[in-house]
């Protein structure tokens, strides 16, 4: 009967497969909420709830009262990152409630763009309305809005550039969208309306505490009311991730393709290739872990390292330092690049641990963070920013330092992993525990339903 069960997966899941990414495409994974210390000037929004949003009869959902309420959208690009692609699924979601919701992107390539053109014709295939950045339309429809929602600190260049002398009417209304955790955002270009806006709502405790002390400390202004409102994952994630045929059927179908056998064990960080996001040193700790198990003579599967995230056409120079290093290494046979792409769910279900290594003040949140848990993975994490709002050290994962100083504890935690069955399903049972407790899609909408609340709230006065 089982052996039936997957041979029937097998003939299906390619065209669920199929399906699941087109979705994805689309639709970004949202994410969860917290339960760290309060940080001045910010709200946090604990809500009690009953996990079960299951019922033959049609529920009122958190977002229903924004049904026929015109959302204005202004997203500094269109792209498969994360700050756009996020504010696409908050579109998708306002629509689904009945919402007018219109979207401009501010900054677009003279030259046609296959992947624009392509998110704005799923865009329009939903209901959302696409206007230009600029002109009489963008602005009458900012002064008539009941909310305007700018996305990442460089989308307030458009509130200047296109309003001018109406942004004052506009500003009341504004909610502030940040995902940025970098200094070089923090220009008065950029940022001088943000003390003016009905409010700010920002991913994470560490990204919202650093928020308030630049802008204090740098630009001399105060933050406005602010929200931590975590992330949480989609349901379409959450129906792969809990289906343990068709997880099974992706795990087969990925490490055939990789050239790796069932038993092998692999560490993967997914991410996009950059020096920000750690994967030369999750190569040099990865090394380095393979050094350790020679000298301790320990008796393991073969580890592997799998960068999801690469870009073939790209070849940028720290994408060629990682090849370079593989090669005098002499570890081609270890490691694994695979081209960037949104479809995540297909290496999650391959993969046995997901390292999760930005550096400096690490993520703002890190939905991949949240999803790998979904797939009852454990998490081996910088001790930074978002990531130490999601996995508990100890528990559902293993945090080390960010920099060199986290090369050699991260070789060390990979061995542990490795070699400790146990201990690392336990610890993948934990983080989907965790996930279902905390970042769901309808945690997501309740806690972003409080923020809308809040600012249709001020918006009237």
């Amino acid at each position: 009967m089982a052996k039936h069960s997957v041979a029937m997966a097998k003939k299906r899941w390619p065209i669920m497969l199929v399906a699941f990414l087109s979705v994805s495409t689309a639709t970004v994974l949202f994410m969860r909420p917290s339960n760290s210390d309060s940080c001045n000037n910010t709200k946090h929004f604990t809500v009690t709830q009953d996990n079960q949003i299951r019922s033959s009869v049609p529920a009122s959902g958190p977002l229903d009262f924004m049904k026929s309420k015109l959302v204005l959208m202004v997203s500094h690009e269109l792209s498969l990152s994360g700050g756009p692609l996020l504010l696409m699924e908050l579109a998708f979601l306002l629509r689904g409630v009945g919402s007018d919701v219109v979207w401009i992107t501010n900054q677009k390539p003279a030259e046609h763009d296959q992947v624009i053109y392509s998110l704005e014709s799923k865009m329009l295939d939903r209901g959302v309305q696409v206007l230009s950045a600029k002109g009489e339309k963008a602005i009458d429809t900012a002064l008539k809005a009941d909310m305007v929602i700018l996305n990442t600190a460089v989308a307030g260049k458009w509130l200047d550039a296109v309003l001018k002398e109406k942004v004052a009417h506009v500003l009341p209304k504004v909610l502030w969208w940040i995902h940025e955790m970098r200094g070089h955002y923090f220009k008065v270009e950029y940022v001088k309306h943000l003390p003016f806006v009905a409010g700010a709502m920002i991913d994470s405790h560490t990204t919202a505490e650093y928020w308030k002390n630049r802008t204090r400390e740098r630009l001399g202004i105060k933050m406005p009311e602010t929200y931590v409102v975590h992330l949480g994952n989609s349901k379409e994630l959450m129906e792969v991730a809990e289906d343990s045929v068709g997880k099974r059927v992706l795990r087969e179908h990925v490490r055939e393709s990789l050239g790796v056998r069932n038993d092998d064990l692999l560490f993967a960080i997914i991410n996009s290739v950059s020096r920000g996001k750690g994967q030369d040193l999750f190569l040099r700790s990865f090394y380095e872990s393979l050094q350790l198990i020679q000298e301790k003579k320990l008796q393991l599967p073969s580890l592997h390292a799998v960068v999801v995230g690469s870009d073939m056409n790209a070849q940028t120079m720290f994408e060629m330092e990682l090849r370079k290093f593989v090669i005098e290494k002499k570890i081609q046979d270890r490691v694994h690049f695979v081209n960037k792409t949104l479809a995540v769910a297909p290496y999650l279900a391959s993969i046995d641990v997901l390292v999760q290594n930005s550096q400096a003040r690490g993520e703002c949140f890190g939905r991949i963070t949240i999803e790998a848990m979904a797939f009852r993975l454990p998490v081996l994490g910088t001790a930074a920013g978002g990531t130490m709002e999601i996995v508990v050290n100890g528990t559902t994962g293993l945090l080390h330092p960010v920099g060199k100083e986290g090369v050699t504890p991260l070789a060390k935690n990979i061995v542990k992993l490795a070699t400790h069955v146990e201990k690392r399903l336990t610890m993948g049972k934990k983080g989907y525990e965790r996930v279902k407790e905390r970042f769901l899609e309808h945690h997501m909408s309740h806690r972003i339903a409080t923020v809308l609340k809040e600012v249709l709230r001020k918006a009237r006065q």
